[in-house]
């Protein structure tokens, strides 16, 4: 990405690599859908979606894409992981050539949206 600060989540992909374009493209569907009423911005320099906190978030690294969650689930954790994907605490990294995991990112989702809710009505 080159020096360009992008200020919407659209703008964002648009000064990606093209080879990391069409996954953002995907994920940010996928996370609209998932959860419309979060709204999409640009926070700490990358894309983060928020519903009553902070929801998902992704970012570009050289090879791939890391989606950030606050938790993951060891359930998720080992599906994901038999799938090939490398997680992290809070991340899972996608890489360019792989498919998005569409069934395990949109249930963490639906659970932080569940979670962020229930936090913010205490």
């Amino acid at each position: 990405m080159e020096d360009a600060i992008p200020k919407t989540v659209d703008e964002f992909i648009q000064i990606a690599p093209l080879e990391a374009q069409g996954l953002m493209v995907q994920l940010k569907k996928l996370i609209e859908t998932t959860a419309p009423e979060a709204i999409g911005g640009i926070s700490w320099n990358v894309p983060i979606y928020k519903y009553h906190g902070i929801l998902v978030g992704f970012s570009l690294a050289k090879k791939h894409l890391s989606v950030g969650v606050d938790s993951i689930p060891d359930d998720v954790r080992k599906s994901l992981e038999e799938k090939g994907y490398k997680t992290g605490k809070k991340t899972i990294q996608i890489k360019f050539d792989q498919k998005i995991p569409t069934r395990e990112i949109k249930k963490l989702i639906i659970e932080q949206a569940k979670l962020n809710k229930n936090q913010q009505q205490k």
